[in-house]
């Protein structure tokens, strides 16, 4: 059965959206204020999570037939940001949890209503290697799966956690496509079945995460906790001009599923950086206002070189940020328009996405050293962004190979499809 949206309409409009920004921002004061706990915890406090939802943060991306709010993607993408204004380990795990909260649009309404219908649930999973592989078995009703997921953001605070497993025949050999890919499943399983290593997520930064690694022996899922969305490679190598493969198993028909879960991923872990940076510059205009350094005969706000790497920083963020919404804009539009994303579109939404990255780490770094001692202390607020920053830019979403597809299809050449948008 297919579900059409509870509203008669499928946009969201301006007002909606700033309401919901503007409910991210509320949060302000209270997770900067959390974040040395958040961080020492390495989660989330009930404090912190109890805020979180009471705002709704993680219901952006659910469906509306399920009291979610279906925001399109820019909304998403600018909550996320102002939540990192706050706190970067929050807002990563609501971006993550929106990433995987995409496969509701792929259940039955049944399942929908047990994972989703709690005001507190929280969807999430991790990241497997393929080595060794995660298998599902077929069984009586369902599938027997084994398998161990790592960077599991937000698993110690999930509800239910998402296992991506290779499908196996009776005698457990993986299953493979004519083309020779294997044939892939979303396990959904609730996170009291689940292992969950709490030693695994000592890291530099977005500490607060608990990213740590969970897993599974001989756990059985049910035939219906089982999904394919859009999270599979098979959309994301496919050259320009060739569509996607129909999608008999989605079952919402709002304009946000015609995104892909790629899309909610990148935009929202990108804009976890811009946040960070946006933070990082107001607490430097803070000190700036106020700080003298040493031996020097003016304030740091007089100085006509800080003056002005304030002001470029400012530009940076501002064009980063205002780009990709820009760019999603367009995507929702091509979505209603024509059901997809364009492949042209798709290359300038992965430069967005790397872009935003790159410039916020950019300026907090800027920031950083222009704030001198001040930002090597602990009870100040730039550290943190600082390690919180480079962390994010190490995630697959900064790296520089993501550029290069780009300027390959610019120049071109065939793209490292692998890694684009879908």
């Amino acid at each position: 059965m297919k579900r059409e949206n509870a509203s008669t309409r499928d946009t969201v409009s301006a007002e909606t959206s700033r309401k919901w920004v503007d409910r991210a921002k509320a949060l302000k004061p209270l997770l900067e204020a959390a974040a040395p706990r958040i961080e020492q915890s390495r989660n989330l406090p009930p404090d912190v999570m109890d805020a979180l939802h009471e705002a709704q943060m993680f219901r952006t991306v659910l469906p509306r037939s399920v009291g979610g709010a279906e925001l399109d993607p820019a909304t998403h993408a600018q909550v996320v940001a102002a939540i990192a204004e706050g706190d970067a380990s929050a807002a990563w795990c609501i971006a993550q949890s929106a990433c995987a909260s995409m496969a509701a649009a792929y259940v039955a309404p049944e399942v929908l209503q047990e994972i989703w219908s709690d005001p507190r649930a929280v969807f999430t999973f991790g990241f497997t290697s393929g080595n060794p592989p995660c298998l599902a078995v077929p069984v009586k009703g369902g599938w027997k799966v084994n398998g161990t997921w790592t960077f599991g953001s937000g698993s110690h605070v999930a509800t239910w956690l998402g296992g991506h497993c290779r499908m196996c025949d009776e005698s457990g050999t993986p299953l493979k496509r004519p083309d020779g890919r294997f044939v892939e499943r979303t396990m959904l399983m609730p996170r009291s079945a689940v292992t969950l290593r709490d030693d695994t997520w000592e890291v530099m930064g977005l500490c607060g995460t608990g990213s740590d690694t969970y897993s599974v022996t001989d756990l059985f899922v049910p035939t219906e906790f089982s999904v394919v969305p859009r999270v599979s490679a098979r959309d994301h190598q496919l050259p320009e001009g060739v569509r996607g493969e129909p999608e008999p198993e989605r079952r919402e028909m709002g304009t946000l599923y015609r995104h892909s879960m790629q899309l909610v991923a990148s935009a929202g872990l990108s804009s976890v950086a811009v946040g960070i940076a946006q933070a990082t510059l107001d607490a430097f205009i803070l000190l700036a206002r106020k700080k003298s350094p040493f031996n020097a005969n003016q304030s740091l706000r007089d100085d006509g070189w800080v003056q002005a790497r304030v002001a470029q920083a400012d530009a940076s963020l501002c064009s980063a940020k205002s780009w990709l919404v820009q760019l999603l804009d367009q995507a929702w539009d091509e979505c209603v328009t024509a059901g997809e994303v364009s492949f042209p579109l798709r290359i300038k939404l992965r430069q967005a996405c790397t872009h935003q990255i790159d410039a916020a780490r950019e300026v907090v770094t800027m920031l950083f050293l222009e704030a001198g001692a001040t930002a090597i202390f602990r009870s100040n607020p730039f550290e943190r962004r600082f390690r919180d920053v480079h962390t994010v830019s190490i995630q697959v979403q900064g790296s520089v190979a993501r550029m290069q597809t780009a300027g390959q299809y610019y120049l071109g050449l065939a793209p490292q499809q692998m890694i684009l948008i879908p």
